[in-house]
C-alpha cells in the first residue's frame, strides 16, 4: 500500500510542521496515525495516510453513517432524529448565500443523497458526486437519485451552478487544491460555496484530545481551524463571507468521543460535553465543533 508522508504542510506549503498527537481509527482498522500541526497556517493533517487508490477499505463499515444510513445504536438514531432540522438549516444557508430560492445545485460527496433529495423537493435542480459505489447505490434505492462518480467533477460544464456544497467532505479530499480550483470554474459568477468541516480548536476537541471523534483518521486527511480555512480559501481567491455554527455536531461528536475514551456509551457525560460545546458555539462560532464557511466567487 502506498502511504503519503508530507515534508511540508499540504494546506499552505510551510515547512514549520511537527507532530501534535496520534489518533486511533476506531471505526474500521484500529490503526493509529500521527497528526501533525503547521506553525504557518495553524492547520493540521494526518500522516502516513493511504493514497487515493488505497484508502477505500477504510470506508467499508456499516458504522460509517453517511454511506450506509445505518440506524443501529443510540448515537446513530439520535443522528437521524435531528437530521430534518439540519437539512432545513442547510437549505436556508444555501438560499441565503446564493440569494435565490431555487437554482442549480452541485453537492460534492453527497453520500446517500438525503440533502440532495431535500433540495430537489424544494425545487432545485440537483447534481451529486460521490466516490463510494455503495453510497451511490443507496442514493438510488432510498431517494431515486443517481449520483455521478467523483471523477466526473472534472468533466462537468463550467459556470453551471448557482451553489456548490461540501458537507464534511473537504477534509477527505486528496487533491485538495485541485478541487478548490475546479469549484471556482464550475460556479456561476457570484455563485455560492458552502463548506462544512470539523473544527479542531473547538471546546469538545480540546476536552477529548486524541479521542476526539472528528479526527476520524485516516479518512480525515486534514484538520482545520478557522484561521487555516480562511488562509486556504484566500489562496484560491475564494471570498469568505460568513461562518455558521453547526451546533448539533457537538452532541454527536461528544457522544462518540466519550465512547472512544472510556469504551462505554456514557450518555450523561457525552451530552454534558456536547451541551457545553453547543453553548460555546452559539456564543462564538470559532469554538463550535463544526463550522460552515459561506463563500462566493467573482
Amino acid at each position: 500500500m502506498n502511504l503519503i508522508y508530507y515534508n511540508s504542510c499540504p494546506l499552505c506549503g510551510s515547512s514549520q510542521i511537527h507532530e501534535a498527537l496520534s489518533a486511533k481509527d476506531y471505526t474500521v482498522s484500529k490503526e493509529t496515525f500521527p497528526i501533525f500541526h503547521c506553525g504557518g497556517c495553524g492547520g493540521r493533517f494526518t500522516q502516513h495516510v493511504p493514497d487515493n487508490a488505497n484508502i477505500g477499505r477504510y470506508y467499508q463499515s456499516e458504522e460509517y453513517i453517511s454511506h450506509s444510513e445505518t440506524k443501529q445504536g443510540l448515537i446513530n438514531r439520535l443522528y437521524h432524529s435531528v437530521r430534518k432540522i439540519t437539512l432545513r438549516s442547510k437549505q436556508n444557508w444555501v438560499r441565503s448565500a446564493a440569494r435565490i430560492k431555487q437554482g442549480n445545485l452541485l453537492d460534492i460527496g453527497c453520500g446517500t443523497g438525503a440533502f440532495l433529495h431535500y433540495m430537489q423537493t424544494g425545487g432545485w435542480t440537483i447534481t451529486g458526486l460521490e466516490p463510494d459505489e455503495n453510497a451511490r447505490h443507496n442514493a438510488q434505492t432510498l431517494y431515486n437519485i443517481t449520483p455521478l462518480p467523483i471523477d466526473q467533477l472534472f468533466t462537468l460544464p463550467e459556470k453551471q451552478y448557482d451553489a456548490i456544497t461540501m458537507w464534511h467532505v473537504l477534509e477527505h479530499v486528496h487533491e485538495l487544491h485541485r478541487y478548490l480550483d475546479r469549484i471556482r470554474q464550475l460556479l456561476k459568477p457570484g455563485g455560492a460555496l458552502l463548506i462544512a468541516v470539523p473544527n479542531y480548536t473547538s471546546s469538545d476537541a480540546t476536552h477529548y484530545g486524541e479521542y476526539w471523534a472528528a479526527y476520524d483518521v485516516p479518512r480525515h486527511l486534514y484538520h482545520f481551524s478557522p484561521d487555516s480555512m480562511a488562509q486556504l480559501l484566500a489562496q484560491h481567491n475564494i471570498k469568505l463571507i460568513k461562518k455558521h455554527p453547526m451546533v448539533f455536531d457537538g452532541f454527536y461528536v461528544s457522544l462518540l468521543s466519550e465512547k472512544y475514551k472510556t469504551g462505554k456509551s456514557r450518555l450523561f457525560a457525552g451530552f454534558f460535553h456536547g451541551f457545553r460545546s453547543y453553548r460555546k458555539g452559539l456564543k462564538n462560532v470559532d469554538r463550535c465543533s463544526s463550522i460552515v464557511y459561506e463563500c462566493n466567487v467573482d
